[in-house]
């Protein structure tokens, strides 16, 4: 054996076999101690406890790619591992994909992304948009079809189809059962308070005024004034705000990008369905 790779808990076992090949006149393999997974509780994942996260459970969520990228970050350092971390673990990816092309020869051998794919990195280098503004997309009602989705995204980006985008194709499917099994069920929306209301009012005169080919930049930009306008404690609260009376969580998307993916006109329709609670 050349190489070997063991877990944090058995370090004292590769001492001692090491030990043992140096006695018998061998060589000891080339080791590389990695550290524990844990779960979303913090406690070590263990065949016994039956906490662990399986790859067929992984693969019906995010892609095969994202666990790639997961499992070969940071190997020496303590790990969550649960099905709330599949989100990130798929835009990372994306992220360090796109920033792959760009960067110089010693920063390209350090991501990950060059060993999963080998050095080839395939095209496209990037996405429309991320996975988690897809969540936030077939997480509205209507929306829990990958076809349905289809429709919305080839608006915000009409040059995309499943044909040639298969990747962002596989990514919306994934969505869609991520958000039918873990967000659907926990969304509640509230109403919203007095001030939030008059707030979203606002929000929602300004918005009849937006061209309708307004982009995410433009709509952001909308969104930030119309709160600072309005005495929230910080814009992190007007963002807040706008998450748990429209969304139903408390957080969310960068809600420029959401509006120009979900249309102007669906947007004024969730923030008369907040108003009609208040």
């Amino acid at each position: 054996v050349d190489y070997e790779m063991s877990g944090k808990d058995l370090t004292d076992s590769v001492t001692q076999s090491g030990r043992i090949v140096r006695a018998l006149g061998g060589r000891m393999p080339e080791v590389m101690i990695y550290e524990l997974f844990l779960d979303e509780k913090g406690e070590k994942i263990s065949k016994s406890k039956g906490n662990g996260l399986t790859i067929d459970e992984w693969l019906t969520y995010g892609s095969e790619e994202s666990l790639g990228f997961y499992i070969f970050r940071e190997p020496k350092s303590a790990k969550s591992l649960h099905v709330g971390v599949i989100p990130r673990a798929v835009d990372e990816y994306w992220q360090f994909r796109g920033n792959y092309r760009n960067q110089p020869v010693e920063q390209k051998l350090g991501n990950p992304v060059h060993h999963i794919h080998n050095g080839k990195i395939p095209a496209p280098q990037s996405l429309p948009l991320t996975y988690g503004l897809l969540l936030n997309l077939v997480s509205l009602p209507g929306i829990h079809d990958k076809e349905t989705a289809w429709r919305f995204v080839q608006r915000y980006a009409p040059d995309t189809s499943a044909e040639t985008h298969a990747e962002l194709d596989e990514l919306i499917g994934l969505a869609v059962n991520y958000a039918r099994d873990f967000v659907v069920p926990t969304l509640e929306r509230r109403a919203p308070t007095e001030m939030e209301a008059e707030a979203l009012r606002d929000l929602d005169s300004e918005l009849t005024r937006l061209p309708p080919d307004s982009d995410g930049e433009t709509i952001q930009h909308l969104v930030f004034e119309v709160g600072k306008r309005h005495p929230f404690e910080s814009l992190r609260h007007w963002f807040q705000a706008l998450y748990e009376t429209l969304l139903g969580s408390s957080q969310g998307p960068r809600m420029g990008s959401f509006i120009a993916l979900y249309g102007v006109d669906n947007s004024r329709k969730l923030i008369a369905e907040a108003l009609a609670a208040a």
